[in-house]
């Protein structure tokens, strides 16, 4: 005998144990359930390569020359007036304490959206977009040295690369991140 729940045919010896709460049929194959996957915008800093998740980019900008704010951290840039939302920009190279260089016709800003807080972040290019299994990203390791792993969550390779995934909730949950909202607010 065949049924129908939720449009998907089941025979009738097939048990209500399989179904899951939303009422989609379980796989019997562990091996053939979905993996989680989440999309990251790639972008470089240097020779590294660095992915933030998709969800967080609200658009990717040219850089152009912020207003810059007194007494501000190095590393904030300053604010730009983006569709009457001011939006402080940070050098992210300086915020990880990476070299500096000087900015091309390549170096663009992220907006990031991640809590309501609107945050550009200033990165030499963008790279594209990949799609990866969570379980794929590995743990970052842990350094004895002067290395600051706090706004990493791991490390994928993506086709023979590799591609170290931020945590920008950390970042932007950073102490001195404080100062920013101090200085613009």
């Amino acid at each position: 005998m065949l049924f129908r729940i939720r449009g998907e045919p089941i025979q009738g010896s097939t048990m209500l144990s399989n179904f899951s709460s939303s009422g989609a049929l379980r796989s019997r194959n562990p091996a053939a359930a979905q993996v989680a996957r989440a999309e990251f915008l790639t972008f470089q800093l240097g020779q590294e390569e660095y992915g933030i998740d998709i969800l967080r980019v609200q658009e990717i900008r040219s850089y152009e020359t912020p207003t810059r704010i007194a007494h501000a951290p190095d590393f904030i840039k300053g604010v730009v007036d983006l569709r009457g939302v001011i939006v402080p920009i940070v050098d992210l190279r300086m915020k990880l304490g990476c070299p500096t260089v000087e900015y091309t016709p390549f170096t663009v800003v992220i907006i990031l959206n991640v809590a309501d807080t609107v945050l550009g972040v200033v990165v030499d290019s963008v790279a594209d977009v990949v799609n990866l299994a969570l379980d794929a990203i590995r743990p970052t390791p842990q350094f004895q040295s002067q290395v600051d792993a706090a706004f990493i969550k791991g490390i994928a390779t993506v086709d023979e690369r590799m591609l170290i995934v931020m945590d920008i909730e950390a970042l932007l949950s950073s102490a001195d991140m404080g100062l920013l909202k101090a200085a613009v607010g």
